[in-house]
């Protein structure tokens, strides 16, 4: 029997690394697998970009000319940067609301509803407050109040979706025209301002009642608000016991069941969540831009944040760098239309294109071994 101490190591354990060394490869192996979640992205951007520029020279226009002018009508200039930070701030809200839901496995592409429908609340409640209260109040319970009907109007395809299985992709893009349809239906009708027969719309706000800008810019406080709300968001979903569940339950539906979680309950709250961030955007939308409720609404930010969301990979805090990207392509959009006499659905193309190459791109994770442990590219 031998005399050695049962807590003796083996040879293979010393020689293995230990103190600053084991981290300092930890690390390194963290940052080889989790590369793979920047690189394809980036891939698929890149080749997007390739089809996109074949396209550009298959009508007869330059990819280098419409290059630069994304750059200078998005970033060249401090004008031009602020009002990228300003259409931002609606597409963080909107990817927001595809991203809560994704970690829960569910992909919701209503968003543009939830906006459309809060916007149009907000100006909704503010017509009989114009002149009675103070916008300090009034503000608040506007925002409120959009953030309550966008997270009902997407909570009702997360209710769907648990309680009769009903596809939440399908039936969250339904009531995105659903709720498009109510806000024509009472903007070109009972709630019409009379006094501007050009463009059906609600009442204006008044510029008392508008929300202003961030202190030294022209940048108003929706791309602030979209900022905390990535960080609390991520903080949410990745600190709590809430997020940890919705972690659970979208990694394996039957298994967050078994175990006792409230997979409902998680579903229509995230649901919910998700339709308040786009409510908000609505919001600051009529608030900060358009002064009152009409078809400018429906801009498309809703569809674009689905783009956004799936581009960064549905993490809260890359959101706002893609959200600005893309941001800077839309700002551009009016300059390429008049310096190259392209279209406005030319930037929607690229966008397409890059959805579309992204979406083809998830069939490529795992497949690279320089991106695997050493032990599992060994493993035959």
């Amino acid at each position: 029997m031998s005399d050695a101490p049962a807590t003796a190591k083996s040879a293979s354990d010393l020689t293995q690394p230990v103190g600053p060394e084991a981290a300092r490869s930890d690390w390194a192996l963290r940052l080889r697998v989790n590369s793979e979640y920047v690189a394809i992205p980036l891939l698929a951007i890149a080749i997007a970009a390739a089809l996109f520029a074949l396209f550009l020279l298959a009508i007869g226009k330059s990819p280098v000319d419409f290059v630069s002018y994304i750059w200078r009508g998005g970033f060249g200039t401090a004008f031009s940067f602020q009002n990228t930070l300003q259409r931002s701030a609606p597409l963080i809200l909107t990817a927001l609301a595809v991203a809560i839901p994704a970690r829960i496995g569910l992909i919701m592409i209503g968003g543009e509803g939830a906006l459309v429908l809060g916007g149009f609340a907000a100006a909704v409640l503010a017509i009989p407050m114009i002149g009675v209260l103070p916008p300090l109040v009034a503000l608040p319970l506007m925002a409120a109040m959009a953030m309550i009907v966008g997270g009902f109007w997407v909570g009702v395809a997360g209710f769907l979706r648990y309680a009769r299985g009903v596809n939440e992709t399908i039936s969250s893009l339904l009531l995105t025209y659903i709720g498009i349809a109510i806000m024509n239906f009472f903007v070109e009708g009972a709630l019409r301002d009379l006094s501007n027969p050009n463009k059906p719309s609600t009442r204006p706000l008044g510029d008392a009642y508008m929300v202003g800008k961030i202190p030294g810019t022209d940048v108003h406080w929706g791309f602030a608000f979209g900022i905390l709300l990535c960080i609390l968001l991520y903080l949410l979903l990745e600190r709590t016991t809430f997020g940890f569940a919705a972690r659970v339950t979208g990694g394996n539906y039957r298994a967050a069941l078994a175990q006792g979680l409230p997979v409902g309950k998680l579903i229509v709250a995230c649901s919910c969540i998700a339709g308040a961030c786009a409510g908000l955007a609505g919001f600051f939308e009529v608030a900060a831009i358009q002064g009152r409720a009409n078809a400018s609404l429906a801009a498309g930010y809703g569809f674009t944040g689905i783009l956004v969301s799936f581009l960064a990979r549905h993490n809260p805090l890359v959101i706002p760098p893609v959200a600005i990207l893309f941001g800077g392509i839309v700002a551009a959009g009016g300059l390429i239309q008049r310096r190259m006499g392209l279209p406005d659905a030319t930037v929607q193309v690229l966008e397409g294109l890059i959805f579309v190459v992204l979406l083809t791109s998830e069939t490529l994770y795992g497949r690279f071994s320089i991106f695997k442990p050493p032990a599992a590219r060994d493993r035959p």
